[in-house]
């Protein structure tokens, strides 16, 4: 006789053996609201009670997108309820990324500053790519996970990710016309900028060292183009509203250096060590043409809150 196989103390979990997600949605009808136990057990007559118990503990059940545990939980008309009866719900949690939004074909993130998008030939792991792939490999193992564009460690804010092949084709061969916004906010020194408002214009080039700078000749770099408004000034710091007409590498902290108010905490760039601790600089805005459905989607943060104290 062969010997009995240990099972998994969580459904879904046996090593070498996967079975894609059965999820169930139910739509409760009543307005009276019913607590989630007692819902899940009338919505599945041919489970029983423990089953529907076990579902709730082992973090089975979803209530309006979010995963709940909470058996006395109150549901009502307009909710929407999910049960994946193969497995747990797979969660996202890290300090410094946070899913913002998440469909079959496009991840947006809000990264925290320090944070690598993703991989360079000495660091592999930890970045904002290979959590995320992580992530959606436990899904289910086939996924994969594309980069569609990034943003410095230092930087902070929205960026997006694709979950298909075709969606980052689609994003990046049709870059200028998918993007429709993209809008940063930063902490600028040496006082207010003069004229409060307008845009900076200039050809980006690379150096050997890596540091991107500007160049009159349009041969020898991209143009880039920069339009800001100063939201207000405190001292000799200064809040900026940033806009880019093209995306090119370290652009804006490049303009701002030019115009002579490096970003606060941007050594590389000619500011000094910042009270805050970190590059001054949020990708606070970003609207984009969703590369299957085409419907206009855009997400937005909140300014830092240390942003907000510097200036």
């Amino acid at each position: 006789m062969s010997p009995r196989r240990p099972l998994s103390a969580k459904p879904g979990t046996q090593k070498g053996v996967f079975r894609p997600d059965n999820i169930v949605e139910f739509k409760p009808e009543s307005e009276q609201p019913a607590g989630l136990l007692e819902f899940l057990t009338a919505a599945m007559p041919d489970r029983k009670k423990t089953t529907v118990k076990e579902f709730l503990k082992h973090n089975q059940v979803m209530v309006n997108g979010t995963v709940t545990t909470q058996f006395d939980r109150p549901v009502a008309a307009g909710d929407t309820v999910c049960v994946n009866t193969t497995r747990e719900f797979q969660t996202f949690y890290h300090s410094r990324l946070k899913i913002v939004y998440e469909d079959d074909d496009i991840i947006v993130v809000n990264k925290g500053y320090g944070l690598l998008s993703m991989g360079t030939d000495k660091i592999k792991e930890g970045t904002a790519y290979s959590l995320l792939r992580d992530y959606v490999k436990r899904k289910d193992p086939r996924n994969k996970l594309f980069i569609v564009h990034r943003l410095d460690r230092d930087t902070s804010g929205l960026m997006m990710f694709a979950k298909t092949m075709k969606a980052k084709e689609t994003m990046q061969h049709n870059w200028n016309n998918m993007v429709l916004e993209r809008r940063y906010v930063a902490v600028i020194t040496k006082g207010p900028l003069d004229p409060a408002e307008g845009e900076m214009r200039s050809y980006l080039a690379e150096n050997a060292a890596h540091e991107v700078y500007s160049t009159p000749d349009p041969d020898k770099g991209q143009l880039a183009v920069t339009y800001y408004r100063t939201l207000r000034t405190r001292g000799r710091y200064s809040l900026v509203e940033l806009s880019l007409a093209t995306g090119r590498k370290n652009q804006i902290r490049v303009h701002m250096k030019e115009a002579g108010h490096p970003i606060a905490g941007d050594r590389r760039y000619g500011a000094p060590a910042s009270p805050i601790h970190r590059l001054a600089l949020h990708a606070q805005t970003l609207r984009f043409v969703h590369p299957t459905t085409r419907r206009d989607m855009s997400f937005s943060t909140p300014i830092p809150s240390s942003f907000e104290k510097l200036s």
